[in-house]
C-alpha cells in the first residue's frame, strides 16, 4: 500500500483543538473487515487519533469486521492515547453491518450500554445504534449512528422516520449523524429540521468519485452529514478530511473508503 504523509491534515485538526471541546467524527469506513490490512488499519488510525469520538458505519458481520475494530483500537492506542469501543450486534434486515463507536477514554466516557433501536428494525434496514456518552466531566449527548440503503432503494423512507429518536428520547441532547445516502436538502429531513435537529453541513460532497473530474474535482456526494439538536447543543466549529490527497490517485484511496470523514467541536 502506497500513500503519503498526513502530517499537514493532522497539524490542521490539532490546530482546531479546544481543550473544554468535543471533537466528534462520522466515517463510512467501507466494507470494514478483512479487506483492511495493516498498513490501511495504521492509516486510519493516524487519520482520526486527533478525534474525541468516531462513528464508523459499513462494518462486516463476519468476524473480521469486530476483528478490524480491535486492531483499529490496538493502533490507536500506539498513537499515545487510550482508546476503547463499542460495537453493535448485525442490524436485523436486509444489507445487515455492523456499526462501531470508538472514542479517547481520557475525554470521553460511555454511559450505560450501547443498542440498537428495536422499534425502527422493521421498517429500516440497518437500524440505528445509539450510545449515551459524556465529555468533559458534565458534557452529556445521546448520538444514533445510521446507515441508511442505497439510493436505489429509497433512502428517504427511512430517513423521514428518523425525527422520531427525538420523540422516544426527548430528554438527551441528540446527535444524529453517519452515511444517509441522501442530501440534507431531501424533504424527508424536514420533519427532524422542524424539531430543530439541524445538518452540520450544507452543500458539502462527502463520497469520492472513481476518477477525477477534468476540473480536478474528486467528491461527489452530500451523503454524510452530522444533524444535531441546534437548541441544545452548540457547534464551534466544523471539517472534514480528504484523505485522498495522500494517495496517489482515488482507485487507491477508496481502497481506504469511498467516503470522507466528517467532525464537529461542540
Amino acid at each position: 500500500m502506497y500513500f503519503k504523509s498526513i502530517t499537514v491534515v493532522l497539524i490542521f485538526i490539532t490546530s482546531l483543538s479546544f481543550s473544554q471541546s468535543c471533537s466528534i467524527a462520522t466515517w463510512n469506513i467501507a466494507n470494514f473487515g478483512a479487506s483492511k490490512d495493516e498498513s490501511e488499519i495504521t492509516f486510519i488510525a493516524k487519520t482520526i487519533k486527533d478525534f474525541d469520538i468516531l462513528a464508523i458505519q459499513e462494518i462486516s458481520v463476519s468476524p473480521p469486521g469486530p476483528q478490524a475494530v480491535a486492531r483499529l483500537i490496538d493502533a490507536l492506542n500506539r498513537t499515545g492515547s487510550k482508546w476503547d469501543y463499542a460495537i453493535s450486534d448485525p442490524t436485523v434486515g436486509n444489507g445487515c453491518e455492523r456499526y462501531a463507536f470508538v472514542w479517547k477514554t481520557s475525554r470521553v466516557r460511555l454511559l450505560g450500554k450501547p443498542w440498537l433501536e428495536k422499534s425502527m428494525e422493521q421498517t429500516i434496514d440497518r437500524e440505528p445504534f445509539l450510545a449515551r456518552f459524556i465529555c468533559n466531566i458534565n458534557d452529556t449527548f445521546l448520538m444514533a449512528t445510521i446507515h441508511t440503503v442505497p439510493t436505489k432503494k429509497l433512502p428517504q423512507n427511512e430517513c423521514i422516520q428518523l425525527y422520531m429518536l427525538d420523540s422516544i428520547y426527548e430528554k438527551d441532547h441528540l446527535i444524529i449523524l453517519g452515511d444517509f445516502n441522501l442530501s440534507h436538502k431531501s424533504p424527508a429531513f424536514d420533519n427532524m429540521k422542524a424539531r430543530k435537529i439541524k445538518p452540520a453541513f450544507e452543500k458539502q460532497k462527502t463520497t469520492l468519485k472513481m476518477k477525477m473530474a477534468a476540473n480536478g474535482e474528486v467528491l461527489a456526494n452530500e451523503y454524510d452529514n452530522i444533524f444535531y439538536e441546534s437548541d441544545e447543543i452548540q457547534i464551534k466549529d466544523k471539517g472534514f478530511l480528504n484523505f485522498s490527497t495522500s494517495f496517489p490517485d482515488l482507485k487507491s484511496a477508496r481502497s481506504i473508503s469511498d467516503h470522507i470523514p466528517l467532525f464537529i467541536y461542540k
